[in-house]
């Protein structure tokens, strides 16, 4: 959620960081709460502080973008990082964690060698150049073995996925096409506040946000997938 915020002040937009940050790590543990009215209470009761911050705050020239990048950092980070959690409160969570993780961490692999390896046509250069339609494919080919892989290697330590193996291959197809629009939306938002990373934490690398840019939209895919393919 910091990098999230410092973003933004490259815009010379003035967010609730530490508002934000704190608001966004409550969201991402409500799903230990058992009262169903957690989430929805924690969702309004930032809008509500957050506008009523603003009215004391000055300079009010930037109020509303300090309020809209506020909001989105809560629900970007704190909303969508906590469907992880709900992940693992379900049957089985322990191991859609990791079949989660997992065939995310094989779809970025993939679409980097790959890649690398034969780029020649641009996916999205107004967003980010360096992707390509070969990385794409390469991720996604990577992700669908993956989680066949995954799938084979839980049955074998008698932890069997409720899913065959077509369902799996689209489980990991699922991702990867996720993943990457995670990880599209990450660069759009960068090249919108002037921001070449997300931060300088992990040297060479960006900040903690560039890498886990993909998996903010797979917990989301995966926990849903999971509930309508299953539950």
């Amino acid at each position: 959620s910091l990098e999230f915020y410092r973003m933004a002040s490259h815009s010379k937009i003035q967010p609730l960081t530490y508002f934000g940050i704190a608001w966004a790590l409550l969201l991402v543990l409500s799903p230990h709460c058992p009262n169903t009215t957690t989430t929805p209470f924690l969702i309004t009761s930032a809008i509500v502080i957050s506008l009523t911050w603003l009215l004391f705050r000055s300079p009010k020239g930037q109020a509303f973008n300090s309020w809209a990048w506020t909001i989105a950092g809560i629900l970007y980070i704190g909303w969508m990082l906590s469907y992880w959690v709900d992940l693992r409160n379900l049957e089985a969570g322990r191991e859609w964690v990791l079949c989660g993780m997992l065939t995310n961490f094989a779809n970025d692999t993939g679409a980097f060698f790959i890649g690398r390896a034969w780029a020649k046509h641009p996916l999205a250069s107004t967003i980010s150049p360096s992707k390509t339609w070969e990385g794409a494919v390469g991720g996604l080919l990577a992700a669908i073995a993956a989680s066949l892989i995954l799938n084979a290697f839980f049955s074998w330590l008698n932890y069997p996925l409720p899913l065959n193996y077509w369902q799996m291959a689209l489980l990991g197809g699922v991702i990867s096409i996720f993943a990457q629009l995670g990880d599209l939306v990450e660069s759009l938002l960068k090249r919108n506040t002037g921001s070449k990373d997300s931060g300088k934490l992990l040297p060479g690398h960006g900040g903690i946000l560039d890498r886990i840019d993909s998996i903010i939209f797979t917990g989301v895919v995966v926990y849903y997938y999971v509930i309508f393919a299953i539950l």
